[in-house]
């Protein structure tokens, strides 16, 4: 009877050892779960305005924190300095000649399939919560949520619902995979006002024209950098909460640089260069930092490998994944940036190639006088503190060096970032020959490439 009880018992173990094996071996075939992405996209917050980029001026706790999380790029570029044909692009994974979406407020081509259609497919659940500035819907058929406070005043500008995205995730399913767009208003003009930053201690970009005013009005955009900053950290609380935060792919990113001169609707760094940074717990090493040079036309296929699907090589974008994984520290030899304008007031058409050492900037109408919302449009746009340029010209070499800077645009420059990071002094004079006309004709066959008439 013993012999018998034995037996039987180790057949038991035995039945269970093999379903376990099975078991075992089903849960590794299984395919698995692939995590969710959330997208933080700020509006005309440059790269080198926050804590984690240098800047000891301004506050971005929570930023810096995130970088110290993930890996920071020094060298993130947007393909074009004005919100919708960067946008567009950062959707499409497609430069602006391509899709479509070349000036500002502009739409894409019929029939162009951007992020939501390639992770729908892959079962996201694909959000865009807050700002849009793209078009039309059918081309990007987010599902569209709207997380915007109006301005309770003309100089307020919108921001973020953070209460309306907590609630959005907490009914979320957490069995399907979620790609999130957080879009937000900041720091976009209307800046708010000064909260707590001594304009005699901020710092003004080179270039700048130094008056009270232009100080009153860095204090300003500094407070909105630090709203979004703070929204920032406010939606990482959330993810923390209602996901799984170990398992999100989180990203943030800029459109362009700030609405200030020489920055946004430029192709200067300060209007191309935008911070980027990207956190996946487990699979990206904490605290690293990239000097490889990527664009933001980059995200799209990396969300589509990172989600499991195939890249297509009819986009301009490039998976960024092998330098996520630390398997790589470069990634494009050129980077090239377009500005077409921007409505009525900014008229000045551009285009530009920078390689590791040098920039060239083609400006395609160099008669015309440059001139954007800051010269042009109110006081909120800017014309508070250019008015004050224009009289410190009249007395000042420095300032009238700096407005003609401004106004007027030769046919081409040239800038040699190593010696020159700020583009403060067009080389051209001195570069050689041969180094000028390999820019030219690098410039020029990728425009071809894309479709445009050089």
């Amino acid at each position: 009877m013993n012999k018998y009880r034995i037996s039987v018992f180790a057949g038991l173990l035995l039945m269970l050892s093999i379903d376990g094996a099975f078991a075992s071996a089903a849960e590794a075939s299984a395919p698995q779960r692939p995590p969710n992405i959330v997208l933080f996209l700020a509006d005309d917050h440059g790269a080198a305005d926050a804590g984690c980029y240098g800047n000891p001026h301004v506050r971005t706790p929570h930023l810096d924190r995130l970088a110290g999380e993930g890996l920071r790029f020094e060298r993130a570029y947007c393909a074009s300095p004005s919100c919708t044909p960067s946008r567009s692009a950062l959707y499409t994974g497609l430069m602006p000649a391509r899709n479509g979406a070349h000036p500002n407020h502009t739409a894409v081509h019929a029939g162009t399939e951007s992020l939501p259609h390639y992770l729908s497919k892959l079962g996201y659940r694909v959000v865009l919560f807050g700002k849009s500035h793209v078009a039309p819907r059918e081309a990007f058929p987010f599902e569209y949520v709207g997380g915007r406070i109006p301005p309770a005043g003309p100089d307020q500008g919108s921001a973020l619902d953070i209460e309306a995205l907590d609630r959005f995730l907490a009914s979320h399913d957490p069995q399907q995979p979620l790609c999130l767009i957080v879009s937000s208003w900041s720091p976009h003009i209307p800046w708010p006002e000064n909260d707590r930053y001594n304009p005699a201690q901020v710092d003004l970009p080179p270039g700048s024209v130094d008056t009270p005013e232009t100080r009153a009005a860095r204090t300003r955009y500094y407070t909105d950098v630090s709203l979004l900053d703070a929204r920032l950290g406010k939606t990482l609380d959330a993810v923390a909460r209602h996901g799984d935060a170990d398992d999100t792919l989180f990203i943030y990113t800029s459109d362009h640089g700030a609405q200030w001169p020489f920055a946004k609707w430029n192709l200067y760094e300060a209007g191309t260069r935008v911070p980027l940074v990207v956190r996946w717990p487990e699979k990206i090493a904490q605290g690293r930092t990239t000097s490889a040079m990527v664009s933001l036309v980059d995200l799209l296929p990396t969300l589509i490998e990172v989600a499991g699907g195939e890249v297509s090589t009819n986009l301009d974008g490039r998976s960024l994944a092998p330098l996520l994984r630390g398997e790589t520290d470069s990634h494009r030899e050129a980077i090239f940036t377009t500005h077409t304008g921007d409505g009525r007031i900014n008229r000045s058409p551009m285009r530009a190639v920078r390689t590791d050492r040098y920039k060239y900037i083609l400006n395609l109408q160099p008669e015309r006088k440059y001139e954007t919302h800051i010269s042009l449009g109110v006081a909120r746009d800017g014309r508070d503190y250019w008015k004050s340029w224009l009289a410190a010209a009249e007395h000042n070499r420095a300032a009238q060096q700096a407005v003609d800077a401004y106004e007027k645009r030769p046919a081409e420059e040239f800038y040699d970032l190593s010696q020159d990071p700020h583009e403060l002094e067009d080389c051209a004079d001195r570069l050689p020959e041969a180094v000028k006309e390999k820019l030219r004709q690098k410039l020029s066959a990728w425009r071809t490439a894309q479709g445009e008439t050089p």
